[in-house]
């Protein structure tokens, strides 16, 4: 058994990356995780030849009941469903780095934008997608997570990148150019320069803060209102620092020691044509965000 634990060891970190990105929530990849542990546990393994590949499907498996049960209780909007926003998780760490547990969770480019357009395919499509395009699991293994022929899970994962190609935004890869872009956006918005603001937004930008299900959800379009909305809000976050989310230059103010949001922008051609906000208490807390 110990034997079996360390080689399960060697794949948590990548199990855990295979389930964030599959229900775009911390806690619930961890629990998948820990599920696909105790599948182990009561299952007998001798002849499974590829350990990884095995519990890749469990968890998939896991993680298609978990979608699968939300889609029934419709707790989760879609991230524009009824004016509602439903934001994933984000993965935040330092400027320098993340850590290496957080670096292969958010590898290959895994931005909170990215993320939002998984949480609109259905359960099947996500599974399909995520296995095959992200993680390059065969369509013979996914058919046996979804119950599928190989045949109609290559149609799933085709039409899922379609959509995932059709709605994620372009973005810029140059992260020194990103965080300037960023760090012009937060020296305004301080500074109450609504001008300033101006330049630093794209005219169609569209801003999406999940406030969680005590505080109203809001989405915005446009400069003018997005930069009135940021100015109004500096105000009443004492302390706004540069960060890493999800890999990408964003931002996490607080106030009174307490984080109020964590931000994560879409920077195309320097200009900034998406942001999403985290201001969830509950969510937020549960990040372990501090100011030291």
């Amino acid at each position: 058994m110990a034997e079996l634990a360390r080689r399960f060891e060697a794949e948590r970190p990548q199990l855990r990356a295979v389930a964030y990105r599959m229900l775009g929530s911390l806690a619930e990849a961890e629990d998948a995780v820990q599920e696909a542990w105790l599948k182990l546990g009561r299952s007998d393994v001798g002849g499974v030849r590829n350990l990884g590949a095995w519990l890749t499907t469990v968890v998939g498996r896991v993680c298609l009941d978990q979608l699968r049960s939300r889609a029934s209780r419709r707790e989760d909007p879609l991230p524009e469903q009824e004016g509602r926003v439903r934001l994933p998780d984000p993965v935040v760490g330092g400027l320098s780095a993340l850590d290496p547990v957080h670096e292969v969770l958010v590898a290959d480019s895994v931005g909170i934008a990215l993320m939002v357009v998984l949480e609109t395919l259905s359960p099947a499509e996500r599974v399909a997608f995520v296995l095959h395009d992200m993680f390059e699991v065969p369509f013979d293994g996914i058919a046996e997570v979804l119950g599928r022929t190989s045949a109609s899970t290559r149609q799933l994962a085709s039409r899922a990148r379609r959509r995932v190609q059709g709605a994620t935004p372009a973005a810029d890869s140059d992260d020194a150019r990103k965080r300037e872009v960023v760090e012009a956006f937060l020296r305004a918005a301080r500074g109450g320069d609504f001008d300033a603001l101006l330049t630093v937004l794209d005219p169609d930008v569209v801003a999406r803060s999940d406030g969680g299900t005590l505080v109203p959800s809001v989405l915005r379009r446009g400069a003018a209102d997005v930069a009135s909305q940021a100015i109004a809000f500096a105000r009443f976050a004492a302390d706004g620092r540069l960060v890493l989310v999800n890999g990408s230059p964003g931002v996490v103010s607080f106030a009174g020691g307490r984080p109020l949001s964590v931000m994560s922008f879409t920077v195309h051609e320097g200009r900034i044509t998406g942001l999403d906000i985290l201001t969830d208490p509950t969510r937020l807390a549960a990040l372990g965000l501090t100011t030291g």
